[in-house]
């Protein structure tokens, strides 16, 4: 349970990933102060208590629409989610629908929402909403893809042979962990487009500028280890010698 409330209270990593945001950044949006002392000496100071609980839907926590959803003031009924470890859906798996009007049909995953253990899959699971209903106008349908399990809703596709199939996690020779089908034992690769964030940007496409720094300055390894302490490493690169001698001192 209280594994349960920990991931219910903080961000999927792939949600932080797809945002493009950083984690500074989506913590300040979502944050809400439901208490904050008075001034005054009789009052501790900077205390503060902040909202722990939050309602994650279909809206990023860096929306105004979540922060409506979870105002403050409103309370929602506790949810509960089974807690995955070991994430293995991504954006551009095909997967199998397993239930509804779609049942047997497949598609690509499109939004991974892990708060909730949640995928959409393009074009499939759809209904229509009616958005911009106002005086003097009567809004418009649009088609809006709802959430699916991925622990009983969705299967994943072996793309050897286009079937569903269960799979799990093992490591090849070359230590890299992958995806392996346990029905015919082939390796189901990551899609690329795992790696893209909402502005459609990936590692391979992106285009250094000059105020980045760069790749190689990044991975050059520029750390010798040594057996010095960092106040002696400090010292030789100076030239300090240390010539004092300490005192004797006895501890008991």
């Amino acid at each position: 349970m209280r594994l349960t409330q920990f991931l219910l209270s903080k961000v999927g990593k792939y949600s932080k990933d797809f945002s493009n945001l950083p984690d500074r950044y989506i913590k300040r949006a979502m944050e809400q102060v439901e208490w904050r002392n008075p001034r005054g000496i009789q009052y501790k100071p900077n205390a503060v208590i902040k909202r722990a609980k939050y309602k994650f839907g279909m809206h990023r926590p860096w929306t105004g629409q979540f922060r409506e959803e979870n105002a403050p003031g409103v309370f929602h009924d506790k949810i509960f989610v089974e807690p995955i470890r070991k994430w293995s859906f991504f954006r551009g798996d095909r997967v199998e629908i397993l239930v509804g009007k779609d049942k047997g049909k497949q598609g690509i995953v499109k939004q991974i929402i892990q708060e909730r253990n949640w995928v959409t899959v393009e074009g499939l699971n759809c209904v229509m909403e009616k958005i911009g209903e106002r005086k003097g106008f009567a809004g418009a349908y649009v088609q809006v893809e709802k959430p699916l399990l991925v622990t009983e809703q969705v299967a994943l596709v072996d793309p050897s042979d286009l079937q569903a199939t269960p799979f799990e996690w093992r490591f090849t020779e070359d230590g890299e962990e992958v995806r392996v089908s346990t029905r015919t034992g082939r390796i189901i690769p990551v899609p690329a487009t795992a790696e893209e964030t909402i502005d459609y940007k990936t590692k391979g496409t992106y285009k250094e500028t000059p105020k980045d720094t760069t790749a190689d300055d990044v991975t050059k390894i520029t750390f010798e280890p040594k057996l010095q302490t960092f106040e002696m490493d400090i010292m030789n690169s100076m030239g300090i010698k240390e010539e004092r001698v300490p005192p004797k001192y006895y501890w008991y």
